[in-house]
């Protein structure tokens, strides 16, 4: 069996879909779904399982001996969630429970990071070095100190010999794509603006603050769910190898404005975008990002050699398959 938690989620609802495309239905899915239409992600999925997020662990007791590996995407996502308490307990110490069972039970593990460890961008977007130049990060959040601090925790497990077999941590850059609507503010700028760009309405872009960067065109690396999802699944199946267990990033290499992710937008619904830009919020202003490029050679290095989809490709799927049909669930 494949344990996914977040696997009602967005990343991990689609790996659970390639997972069935690739003839795999011994799925345990590990999530909460709560009052809104967050189980329609699963709901074309095969699997065997439904799991409370609070009972993995006895679960694991009793059947973890039957798992193959454990996709651990499951995390409290939100940049702005401010309960830190409720930040270490479910980003922090489950990410550790779920290292040292892996470990003992001699099973991979593959773990979502994310992007937001990088902070402002000033050390770089690399994942090739250790733990001193991961020291050097500074997230500007919550959400991504809790990744950081889980990311430190395992290279110093690693270095001191106490791993799973086969591990792997994946640096998220700005993803987007099907199965992202429970995700409310956090959904992408292509999921939230779809029907208003498809009807000719205005769409809001967030003015720069910055005399370096015109309105619109703060950069991102943009990179479609799905090419995420075949990057994960290729690191699992290279097996135990020192070579290839650490911390990857999982971007396009290439980043792009929003009007770049906007205009594309509007190509594929056959309109152009009319765009008004506003003041991004005093609140979040101070940790806004204006520039994000993950620095991809570490993957190829690795044997990783599949393309990534260009930006506009992507979004042409995004809403050719999925955000314009009546039902727009992978």
């Amino acid at each position: 069996m494949l344990v996914v938690t977040g696997g009602g989620g967005f990343i991990g609802s689609v790996l659970a879909a390639a997972l069935n495309d690739q003839s795999r239905s011994d799925l345990v899915i590990v999530d909460r779904f709560g009052h809104d239409e967050k189980w329609r992600n699963i709901a074309k999925r095969d699997f065997v399982e439904i799991v409370p997020v609070e009972s993995l662990p006895a679960w694991l007791e009793r059947f973890g001996g039957e798992v193959d590996a454990i996709f651990h995407l499951g995390a409290i996502s939100a940049t702005t969630f401010s309960d830190a308490d409720e930040i270490i307990a479910k980003n922090l110490n489950y990410s550790i429970a779920l290292w040292r069972w892996c470990m003992a039970a001699k099973k991979p593990l593959i773990y979502a990071s994310s992007a937001a460890t990088y902070g402002d961008g000033a050390a770089g977007f690399d994942d090739s070095g250790g733990i001193a130049e991961f020291k050097r990060l500074k997230p500007m959040n919550l959400y991504g100190w809790s990744k950081h601090a889980f990311d430190l925790w395992a290279l110093r497990q690693a270095a001191a010999g106490a791993a799973p077999p086969h591990w792997a941590g994946l640096k998220f850059f700005n993803v987007f794509g099907p199965n992202e609507y429970h995700k409310g503010d956090m959904m992408s700028l292509v999921a939230k603006n779809y029907r208003r760009v498809a009807a000719g309405e205005p769409i809001h872009l967030f003015k720069s603050h910055r005399p370096d960067y015109r309105d619109g065109e703060q950069l991102r690396d943009f990179i479609y769910v799905k090419d995420c999802v075949a990057a994960m699944l290729w690191l699992w199946r290279q097996g135990p190898s020192a070579d290839h267990n650490g911390i990857y990033n999982i971007g396009s290499g290439e980043a792009r404005s929003f009007l770049d992710l906007v205009k594309a937008l509007g190509s594929a619904c056959g309109r152009a975008p009319n765009i008004e830009f506003i003041d991004i919020p005093p609140e979040i202003r101070s940790n806004y990002q204006y520039f994000t490029e993950a620095k991809m050679s570490r993957l190829r290095q690795a044997g990783y050699n599949a393309p990534f989809t260009p930006l506009e490709a992507a979004v042409a799927d995004f809403v050719s398959h999925h955000l314009a049909k009546p039902d727009p669930y992978l």
